[in-house]
């Protein structure tokens, strides 16, 4: 039996990064939609206290805007700017979902989400999206109290998986996590295209297997 790992953003879920062609950006129509500027968002919100202060657990999403969002000319609840942005940063990569889904069948691994998220948006992926069909469990900035590649949250997540008898396999689509990875013992590997996972020598055995 071994753990094999998932990042969220850019792996699980089409987001800023990964390839190009599959990019998606949640804050696209904020401006038209909501009436915030999101350079503004970004700068005033993500880089000043979201990353800082929320993914680690220090602050709630929903008091971190509410804080905030007056500044940037927005004075409705927080909520409705935390579901929109929610409700549109889920663009599930369906067919590495289907590959973890064969995965899971087999019977052979343990599947796990190590991501850099804050609680709200941890649950709603895990709860509204599925993910608690498909993974064991999900190790997340929030709940570990550090960002990846932060040793930290490789420690953290040790200490959640227990005693192993293969190292761990992880994929990310960043370069600097994959290496902090293999650091602490782990077999970490980047993440761009599917092909990436499927290729990979154990998944690949254990798919064919499967099949």
């Amino acid at each position: 039996m071994r753990s094999v790992l998932f990042d969220v953003d850019g792996v699980l879920v089409h987001g800023y990064t990964g390839q190009v062609e599959r990019r998606r950006r949640w804050d696209e129509h904020l401006l038209a939609d909501l009436g915030i500027d999101p350079s503004a968002f970004r700068h005033l919100f993500i880089k000043q206290v979201f990353e800082k202060e929320v993914l680690t657990g220090r602050k709630a999403l929903i008091s971190a805007l509410e804080e905030i969002l007056p500044q940037l000319g927005f004075h409705g609840s927080p909520f409705i700017v935390a579901s929109y942005w929610l409700n549109r940063d889920s663009h599930l990569n369906l067919q590495l979902l289907d590959v973890i889904r064969h995965l899971r069948r087999t019977g052979r691994a343990r599947l796990y989400v190590a991501t850099n998220q804050e609680h709200m948006r941890a649950f709603h992926l895990w709860n509204r999206h599925g993910f608690e069909n498909l993974f064991d469990d999900m190790l997340h900035a929030a709940r570990l109290g550090e960002l990846k590649p932060g040793r930290a949250f490789f420690e953290g997540a040790a200490r959640i998986l227990g005693p192993q008898d293969e190292p761990p396999l992880f994929f990310d689509d960043s370069e600097a996590v994959v290496v902090a990875a293999n650091e602490v013992g782990w077999e970490g590997v980047l993440f761009n295209k599917l092909e990436d996972c499927t290729a990979h020598p154990w998944i690949s055995a254990m798919l064919y297997r499967e099949s």
